[in-house]
């Protein structure tokens, strides 16, 4: 069992942030007979977990459902965490496209500019 101090500098990750991970239910802590807050030995892996999923664009929400399908190199696959990890890359998917889309336009903006002649005076060179 580790305090959240030690988990912190475990993974690098704030005790703050530990904190939210427990509010959004992420992570699951013991109390000891002070009130302390104590973590299992996995809690590593699963604070790593949390965050792998987290930089893949998942929500807590998306993670509180999947976590307990988590297995020591990925997500155990069942109906459930096929569906939620196929709608957080459709979403993702979703606001690839839409960027795209947006750079497409700011993009013909640019070259609409550029083709203009240069004015002098406030706001240009």
């Amino acid at each position: 069992m580790v305090l959240i101090g030690e988990l912190s500098r475990r993974t690098g990750v704030s005790a703050r942030l530990l904190r939210y991970y427990e509010e959004q239910e992420l992570l699951v802590p013991d109390r000891d007979a002070n009130g302390y807050r104590t973590y299992g030995d996995d809690a590593p892996a699963v604070v790593e977990r949390i965050r792998e999923l987290l930089d893949s664009g998942l929500s807590t929400k998306a993670i509180r459902e999947i976590l307990p399908c988590s297995v020591a190199d990925g997500i155990r696959h069942c109906d459930h965490s096929r569906a939620v990890l196929g709608d957080g890359l459709s979403r993702l998917e979703e606001e690839i496209a839409a960027l795209e889309a947006k750079r497409r336009l700011l993009a013909g903006q640019v070259a609409a500019a550029a083709s203009r002649p240069r004015e002098a005076g406030p706001g240009h060179d």
